[in-house]
């Protein structure tokens, strides 16, 4: 069992629902995501995904747009997340993952970015722009460096490819709540309950949702159809509004310690 699988089902037998904050890594610079890091692992947080910034970011909104600007501006690079994740892991034993587009990892080599990758303390990689029809080389080298390849699904994905897609998958299901960007939303628009029970005849494997997520509330209500929450825009957005790690930092931990307080409120119900 991976890291990333092994996390997320010792918290389904204690009663427990995961939570997965986002940051953009190199946002505003690479040692305040260290920073940041390490705090949201103090307010409870149970893995960590770090955005790569990309000039292109086709799955993303306005919020996180924005912010993979700020970090390419400030000079971040693949090398010097990789470096920050070692720093990260210096005090912080949660599994990290890498969401990134597939032209940076290509660019970067496969085989050489999955082993750089995997000795610098990542467990997992989200390719949101990578069809399952075409992640077998990237799979393979992910195996091979002990990398959970961790596929998307939205409520939009047919049956037929639910099952192909789940077939093989390891770490954790990233169920996308809505068929659009990221970002912040009132309301989901979505019936989550059937597409996380859809998904759920396909795999065993826990379901994480992702994509709207704004705050404890809407997290509470989300996570009791899944196994984990996903919360990226919300957290992005405060730390673009303070751009200075000193005050975001301390606001972000507020914010999660709050999302991590209301889940643990949570009735548990071992999901169907």
């Amino acid at each position: 069992m991976s890291k990333i699988t092994e996390c997320l089902e010792n918290m389904r037998r204690t009663g427990k629902k995961g939570l997965i904050p986002f940051i953009t890594a190199g946002d505003p610079d690479l040692a305040g995501t260290v920073e940041i890091a390490k705090r949201l692992a103090f307010a409870g947080a149970d893995l960590v995904e770090l955005g790569i910034p990309f000039s292109d970011p086709v799955a993303d909104g306005p919020v996180i747009q924005q912010a993979s600007g700020r970090a390419l501006k400030s000079g971040t690079t693949l090398q010097g997340i990789l470096e920050a994740v070692r720093e990260i892991k210096k005090d912080c034993s949660m599994p990290l993952i890498l969401m990134g587009y597939y032209n940076q990892i290509y660019k970067y080599g496969l085989r050489r970015f999955t082993c750089d990758a995997a000795k610098a303390g990542v467990s997992g990689l989200i390719v949101p722009d990578l069809p399952h029809e075409e992640c077998g080389p990237l799979r393979e080298e992910a195996i091979l460096a002990g990398l959970d390849l961790i596929p998307l699904v939205a409520p939009t994905t047919t049956n037929p490819r639910l099952e192909k897609i789940t077939a093989g998958a390891c770490g954790f299901i990233y169920c996308v709540s809505v068929t659009g960007v990221t970002g912040t939303r009132e309301q989901m628009g979505t019936d989550l309950e059937n597409f996380t029970g859809r998904v759920r005849r396909y795999t065993s494997l826990p379901l994480a949702v992702g994509f709207g997520i704004a705050g404890p509330e809407q997290a509470a209500q989300t996570a009791k159809l899944c196994d984990a929450v996903v919360v990226g825009s919300a957290i992005v957005k405060i730390i673009a509004e303070y751009n200075d790690v000193s005050s975001a930092g301390p606001a972000v931990e507020k914010l999660v310690s709050q999302i991590r307080g209301t889940l643990d409120g949570l009735q548990y119900t071992r999901p169907k």
